[in-house]
């Protein structure tokens, strides 16, 4: 039976959803390896919409596994819906809906909140021992995930070493004030968490080309399918 791959969506654009090419190369890669991906996505409206020729914020308002769906050619579900029992793994591409949808990290930082279904499916894999990816700004999440859980995470947003549009050690810091351990990666590396299988990736955290982001969710998506098979326990 093909292995049951979940990818929570946080909405569809970079700028008020999920990065749609991250989103898209994570889904290429998880095919390719010959799983099976369930899309997921909170059904409750985005923080905001934003005009992405402009960046500016509008009165539009739209729903978050609506918006989601585009990117999963309609075949979606609510994240509420969704149990730890049903899948194998979890990916977490990244953009700003992960900080504005999932959590209210891009407004309070890591002093913000999570949704209880996003905490809920997040925890229930990593204390099940399933596979977990957080790519981009998806780390934050699952710091906030497992924020007094007693779990201490491995996480990467990627590192202040190279350029970034991002304060990367400002995020890390936030990771860390709730009980994560950051690591300073490039786009050339990811992090592997073996104890608690998860595994991160800067990708567009940093200032880079798409060719380079394939890279980074494809090393991302091996690692995974390595833990998978049982090539990392």
């Amino acid at each position: 039976m093909k292995q049951r791959i979940g990818v929570l969506l946080s909405g569809c654009g970079v700028y008020d959803g999920s990065e749609i090419q991250e989103a898209v190369l994570s889904l290429l890669e998880i095919s390719r390896h010959g799983g099976t991906a369930i899309c997921m996505a909170p059904n409750a409206l985005q923080h905001h919409v934003v005009d992405h020729v402009t960046g500016e914020a509008t009165s539009e308002t739209r729903n978050t596994m609506v918006e989601a769906a585009r990117i999963a050619r309609g075949v979606i579900r609510d994240v509420a819906t969704v149990s730890a029992d049903e899948l194998d793994a979890l990916v977490m591409p990244g953009g700003f809906g992960v900080a504005k949808n999932l959590t209210s990290w891009a407004f309070n930082g890591p002093a913000g909140t999570i949704r209880n279904d996003v905490r809920d499916i997040i925890l229930g894999m990593v204390q099940a021992k399933k596979p977990l990816v957080g790519l981009c700004m998806a780390p934050t999440t699952i710091a906030k995930a497992l924020e007094g859980s007693g779990i201490e995470a491995h996480l990467t947003v990627g590192t202040d070493k190279a350029p970034s549009p991002y304060e990367i050690a400002e995020i890390a810091q936030g990771m860390e004030s709730i009980g994560a351990r950051s690591h300073m990666n490039t786009i050339s590396e990811i992090t592997v968490d073996v104890s608690n299988r998860i595994i991160t990736a800067p990708c567009y955290m940093m200032e880079v080309s798409i060719a380079e982001v394939h890279d980074n969710v494809r090393a991302a998506i091996d690692a995974l399918f390595m833990m998978l098979n049982g090539d990392h326990a």
